[in-house]
């Protein structure tokens, strides 16, 4: 089997950046926003299930504008529940089926920012949480065009950096600078990682 690593980390501490330096040691990444976008595209059984659930005020142009759900399901807790409740179950068929065509000798890593809340940290061999001063967080997302008062809501959304960290085998503080992460990456890769291959 391949070795499965779980990434969370709240929104903003730099998690993709992360992946990346990963994918560049050799693994594969699965980045679960982004299948989350593609079981509800137009034409997957979730778009249905998500029309019928939310209306067609979250259409813009025959698509479902994920800004609009955005706005909805974080005022809203019943909403983002239902939300979740169509997406993580075909998410995790999404995943399962990219990690069974990996092959035994690989490392699969699934980007899961909503890990603690869901409970899913026992699915995996290791997990890693990628963590960064909240002020260092909201800035990095007001360049992304977020405005303060959705970085609030977000950020209010997620599990709290504790919580994160009680389930985490190892935390990746993002700190410094890009060759100061490259270090922390390429330690976890060959001290804990790389071990676990079959031989």
């Amino acid at each position: 089997f391949p070795v499965t690593i779980a990434r969370s980390g709240g929104i903003g501490a730099g998690k993709s950046l992360v992946a990346e330096m990963f994918a560049e040691l050799g693994a594969i990444c699965i980045d679960s926003d982004q299948l989350a976008r593609e079981v509800i595209e137009r034409g997957k059984p979730g778009f249905d299930e998500v029309i019928a659930r939310f209306g067609d005020e979250v259409l813009v142009d025959g698509e479902i504008d994920r800004t609009k759900l955005a706005s909805i399901i974080f005022q809203n807790a019943d909403a983002r529940r239902d939300l979740e409740n169509i997406i993580h179950p075909k998410v995790r068929e999404l995943a399962a089926k990219i990690t069974s065509r990996a092959g035994e000798n690989a490392v699969v890593i699934n980007e899961i920012p909503l890990l603690f809340e869901t409970n899913g940290q026992d699915r995996f061999d290791l997990v890693i949480t990628v963590e960064a001063h909240i002020d260092d967080r909201r800035t990095r997302l007001l360049t992304r065009g977020l405005k303060g008062y959705e970085i609030e809501k977000r950020i209010a959304a997620q599990a709290s950096r504790e919580e994160r960290e009680s389930i985490s085998d190892f935390v990746i503080e993002n700190d410094g600078d890009i060759s100061d992460l490259e270090k922390k990456v390429l330690s976890i890769w060959e001290k804990e990682i790389r071990p676990r291959l079959t031989k």
